[in-house]
């Protein structure tokens, strides 16, 4: 499993070249709340917007995820948890006034790159009035 990528993903790395190519910048994965073990893929300080590019496979799809073939007692019950985290990081998150935004790698990066753009800029423009 150490061969597995925890961050600079392809997707991960197409929608970050995409969302700083509209002029934002960002914190690459890094932890929202000091005090939560986990960490964002993209986080917008300022704005109190974290965003996560999910994998199909390891947080669950419900269009692609497949149980593997071999063990799929342990692996289902990895995703399983890797699932119930993800809501559990969202509810916290929230709670501590952060807007989360989830796009499964699967999403187009453009459309991705353009709702991440349009959330920053409307919670930038609103801390503005």
């Amino acid at each position: 499993m150490q061969a597995i990528r925890g961050r600079d993903t392809k997707p991960e790395q197409l929608i970050r070249r995409l969302v700083h190519a509209q002029g934002l910048r960002y914190r690459v994965s890094a932890k929202p709340l000091p005090e939560l073990r986990r960490t964002a893929d993209l986080v917008f300080r300022p704005t109190k917007v974290a965003v996560f590019i999910d994998g199909c496979y390891w947080h669950g799809c419900p269009e692609h995820y497949v149980s593997p073939k071999t063990n799929p007692g342990y692996w289902s019950q990895k995703v399983a948890g890797n699932v119930s985290r993800d809501r559990d990081t969202d509810q916290k998150l929230r709670s501590a006034g952060w807007t989360v935004l989830r796009f499964w790698e699967h999403e187009p990066p453009q459309e991705c790159a353009v709702q991440i753009a349009a959330t920053v800029n409307r919670l930038r423009a609103q801390q503005e009035r």
